[in-house]
């Protein structure tokens, strides 16, 4: 079952058994999986996502709700940091299970072993590597911690 049939199973069994949150990211989730579809299709007039482009999709989604909890947190609304959270949690249930910063740093050493030792390059290639499972900005700090150890 591809990605997008999950959400969808997963949108009718939460509207079935009245889970409003859930319908409500999800329906979110659907309608930014939509859109990106509509902008991809006007740039390259292709229609339909790969798995790849719709954890892009989430994990941007994911994005917005972790600055969002951190904005609400720093306003002391708890009611609407708990909304986020609870969206999050959500979101994260469809994405892969990210990567430990052991497993990270290991794949940044071997990428500068091969000869990388410029920022650019070696954050490319690790970003290639990682695909999604990691945030970018753990792998940046990392990279920059090995790039100085040599």
């Amino acid at each position: 079952m591809s990605l997008i049939d999950k959400l969808k199973s997963d949108l009718n069994a939460a509207l079935k058994s009245r889970e409003p949150q859930k319908v409500e990211t999800l329906r979110g989730l659907l309608a930014s999986i939509h859109n990106e579809e509509i902008a991809m299709r006007s740039k390259s007039g292709e229609s339909s996502l790969t798995d790849g482009d719709l954890i892009g999709v989430l994990q941007k989604e994911a994005k917005k709700r972790k600055e969002a909890i951190e904005i609400y947190g720093k306003a002391e609304r708890t009611d609407l940091e708990n909304k986020e959270k609870e969206e999050l949690g959500i979101i994260e249930s469809y994405l892969p299970p990210a990567l430990e910063e052991e497993e990270i740093e290991k794949i940044v050493r071997s990428v500068i072993s091969d000869g990388g030792d410029n920022f650019g390059k070696v954050m490319g290639s690790v970003m290639k590597e990682v695909a999604g499972r990691a945030d970018s900005k753990i792998v940046a700090e990392i990279v920059k911690r090995n790039l100085g150890d040599k």
